[in-house]
């Protein structure tokens, strides 16, 4: 396959950084609008041939180097046996693990309940043009394990499930271990289905120290993209907020890491040191603004671009419903045409 996102997650150098964004696939995609008007967010994600249509449009309308699956992170709760309505205020559970008695009892995995995923990637794989790569992905344990306690998206600081990490941490670790289970699993098949390489979102890293995080949290992120790496598939971790916390990825042997735009790309490549490659990291609101200040804020990726060519171009959080898709595909364009100097 020649392109420019596989050669560069493999460390091999090209003429420029590959380009792809975080929810590229919905919200800003016009033909993407049009289809929300027929069909509900559950019913595009659970509709292959459509879930496929979705995931593809980024490829054919913006000209990103990579598509990544239309999906969602809740799908491994709900494959625990989790209730799940997608609401107007975001996704909510029928129940919460907060206000239930035994967590781990109240649970009942069905692996089935994924097989729309899969059949999704068949559709893709099939329609998908030849030279494009397909990303899989799924939530990390903690970001996952967030929603499912607190049961609703509304309140991002997730109080009731931080209290549960202190209050009782034995149980928070089975639960762990149960949602890492799966998700190997989940991960693992998306994988045997054909997806190029894999992404793991943690939206949420923040929430605690990071003390608490690498204590609780790294050991069962280690074990689900090391599953991922031993079938040869390269990784992506995205913890978004960890911090400082960076530094200590530097030991770690994940391919990539994501970085929000609450620190330097420059700073990020520091920390992690000069064998893992890096992906982000523009401020996703930065595309609100006209093409003339688009423009400054990406030249200054210049330098950087130019000397290190472990580095995918992305943006330190998901594409924003209120972007325009214009200012988004000026972006791709832009960094398709200018000069890296890679020499």
């Amino acid at each position: 396959m020649n392109n420019v996102f596989i050669d560069t997650i493999h460390g091999i150098k090209r003429e420029r950084p590959p380009v792809w964004f975080m929810r590229q696939a919905g919200r800003i995609i016009p033909d993407y609008l049009k289809l929300r008007e027929k069909y509900s967010f559950h019913e595009l994600m659970n509709i292959p041939e459509l879930a496929a249509e979705v995931t593809l449009q980024p490829v054919h309308l913006l000209g990103v180097d990579a598509a990544i699956l239309f999906s969602d992170i809740l799908v491994i709760p709900e494959a625990m046996g989790m209730k799940l309505a997608f609401t107007d205020h975001g996704p909510r559970f029928e129940t919460a693990l907060k206000d239930v008695k035994e967590p781990l009892a109240f649970l009942d995995p069905n692996p089935e309940k994924l097989n729309q995923v899969y059949a999704a990637i068949d559709a893709i794989m099939a329609s998908k043009p030849k030279e494009t790569p397909l990303i899989g992905f799924c939530g990390a344990p903690l970001t996952t394990l967030f929603y499912m306690v607190q049961g609703i998206s509304s309140n991002h600081q997730f109080p009731a499930a931080v209290e549960m990490m202190y209050r009782d941490p034995e149980t928070i670790n089975a639960l762990f271990e149960a949602i890492t289970d799966l998700s190997i699993q989940y991960a693992l098949t998306q994988v045997k289905h054909g997806i190029s390489a894999f992404q793991l979102f943690e939206t949420h890293a923040g929430l605690v120290p990071y003390a608490l995080y690498n204590e609780m949290v790294m050991p069962h992120i280690r074990r689900l993209l090391a599953a991922v790496q031993e079938t040869g598939t390269p990784v992506i971790f995205f913890p978004k907020g960890l911090g400082m916390g960076m530094s200590a990825l530097r030991k770690e042997s994940f391919d990539f890491v994501g970085v929000d735009w609450q620190m330097s790309i420059e700073d990020a490549k520091e920390m992690v040191g000069p064998d893992m490659g890096v992906q982000g990291n523009l401020d996703p609101r930065l595309l609100t603004a006209d093409t003339a200040t688009i423009q400054r804020e990406l030249e200054k990726f210049l330098p950087f671009g130019a000397r290190e060519h472990k580095w995918i171009f992305n943006l330190g959080h998901g594409v924003l419903p209120n972007i325009p898709f214009e200012h988004v595909k000026f972006v791709v364009d832009w960094i398709k045409s200018v000069d890296w100097k890679r020499s």
